[in-house]
Parts: C-alpha cells; structure tokens; sequence
C-alpha cells in the first residue's frame, strides 16, 4: 500500500501508509488517546500505528531525536507541552499564544507545533449550546489555564475572573489577557461571593481539593461549567454545580475535540481543514471513547 490521498481537489494530500504516531507524557498510562486515533484512522482507511509511551521533560529530546522518518507525529500531554514548544520549528497561532504545544507534526524540515487544546474547549462548549461568552470564570491558573483563556477570547470574552489560591500565579495570565485585549481579574478562593458569569472553566486537578463553602458559591452564579478533568469525576466542583441545580460536563468533550484536530494536522497538516466526511470520524471517536469509559 502506498499511501492514500485525502482532501479536497486542489487540497490534496498523499498520506504515507504505515505512519506511526504515539502520545507521550508522564503518567500516561490513563490515556484514551489510542482508541480515540484508532478509530479515526480506521474509518479515513489509513494503516497507522498509535501507541503510547512514557517520556518525562528530562528525556523528550533524546526521545524525539530518536524518531525515524516512519513517524508521522505526536500528541504530547504533561508534563512536555513547553519543551514541546520549544522543539517546534514553526507552531500555529495558538501554541504561540499559550506557549504549549500538545502536537508534533513530524516531516523532513523539523516538527510543526500545535495547540490544539484550544479548540477542543471551544468546540466542546458549542456543543453545549456555549458560542460566545462576554464575560467568563477560570478556576485554577495552572498550564491548561492558559488554553482557556485563549478560548475564552475566541468566544468574545472580554473580562474574566480567575479563582486561585496563590493571586501571583495569576501575572502570566493578566498579561496574556491584556495581549489580546481581555481584562483578566485574580480572585482568590475564600471569597464570600463571586460575579456572575454565563460560563466557567474549571482547570483544577481532579483530586485537588476544594473546600465546600467555596465549590457552593463557585456554583452559584457561575453559569455552564467545563470541568476539564474526566478520570476523577464527579469532581468537587461538578457536585456543586449539581447541586445549585445548574450545567456542567466533563473533559471527554475537550478531549475528543482537540482529538479530531490532532487528526487534521497529522493527516493534512491543517487544523482548519476538515477531514473527509469529517461527522463520520468524529462519530466513531465518540463511540471509541463511550466504549473505553
């Protein structure tokens, strides 16, 4: 088999038979990624590989030198999205924007970067009926925190809050907002209220603590919830939210999302492209992922 060709005339794409791909991180073990690629390439009619293997910051270059031209990319998830970034020969705009690169795509002139975390948000938002968001809630100002901020502003959010135990880690996030034009307030936990807002973004880890009272008045007011956190679910926050008596889903939508982008880039090289019937792969990468939980 030599390959198959993808896209649209004029856009088309010879794919290499025999690619392989893989997700590297650490832990990694509790990756989905496979299934969800498995299934994709299955119905795309392609014979890629996809694995996954542990590699920590400490031994990424060393791992990703080691590649051979069989490899066509990878999906990179903590704690390599920044020594990504720095690997990357060229990354599109939202890797720059975040300084997170969670998608290699591997060719002959050096790796393209990605961010493909960003439009996993947005797209799982929409499909929650959330299209724009003037004003908007971060809970957490870790790494991913970063991806939501970005998604935030996609979605026209013009303030956003953001609830975290240490106000300082808020600085990276105040000036990334103010680059794109968003007014970014740091709130810290044990406030007695908070604003409201038609949209949340919860970043925390799953097991990480947070206290009743503060999950209580997070809920109140505080719109759709995104809980990127799948493993440890329900999480503290969604509780909350179930019980104030308002919305709130999980990370499986972010991260089949930003699962089929992935899947444009390594197949066309293009987050922006749709695939060839596109809603029959995303079904199957849905049905991979229900199966799995």
């Amino acid at each position: 088999m030599a390959g198959v060709v993808l896209g649209e005339p004029g856009r088309r794409v010879l794919i290499p038979a025999g690619a392989r791909l893989a997700v590297w991180g650490d832990p990694i073990a509790h990756s989905r990624s496979p299934q969800l690629h498995a299934a994709a390439y299955a119905v795309l009619g392609l014979d890629w590989t996809y694995e996954r293997r542990r590699v920590d910051d400490i031994r990424f270059g060393e791992a990703l030198a080691s590649l051979d031209a069989s490899w066509r990319g990878l999906s990179l998830t903590m704690p390599l999205k920044g020594v990504a970034r720095a690997a990357a020969r060229e990354v599109d705009r939202r890797a720059e924007l975040t300084g997170a690169v969670n998608t290699l795509v591997l060719d002959a002139a050096g790796p393209r970067g990605f961010n493909t975390d960003v439009g996993g948000i947005v797209r799982s938002l929409a499909e929650e009926g959330v299209v724009e968001a003037p004003r908007a809630r971060i809970v957490g100002a870790g790494a991913t925190a970063t991806s939501a901020l970005v998604a935030l502003s996609e979605l026209g959010a013009s303030e956003i809050d953001v609830v975290a135990r240490r106000p300082e880690a808020v600085g990276p996030l105040s000036a990334l907002g103010s680059a794109l034009g968003v007014a970014v307030s740091a709130v810290p936990f044990d406030a007695e209220t908070f604003d409201a807002v038609p949209v949340t973004i919860a970043t925390l880890p799953g097991d990480a603590p947070v206290p009743d009272a503060a999950a209580a008045a997070l809920a109140a007011g505080g719109g759709f919830l995104l809980d990127v956190v799948y493993g440890h679910w329900p999480t503290a926050l969604s509780r909350a939210w179930e019980t104030a008596g308002g919305r709130s889903t999980s990370g499986l939508g972010m991260l089949l999302h930003q699962a089929v982008l992935q899947v444009r880039a390594f197949t066309t090289g293009d987050v922006t492209a749709a695939l060839p019937d596109e809603p029959a792969v995303l079904a199957a990468m849905r049905r991979a992922l229900e199966s799995d939980a």
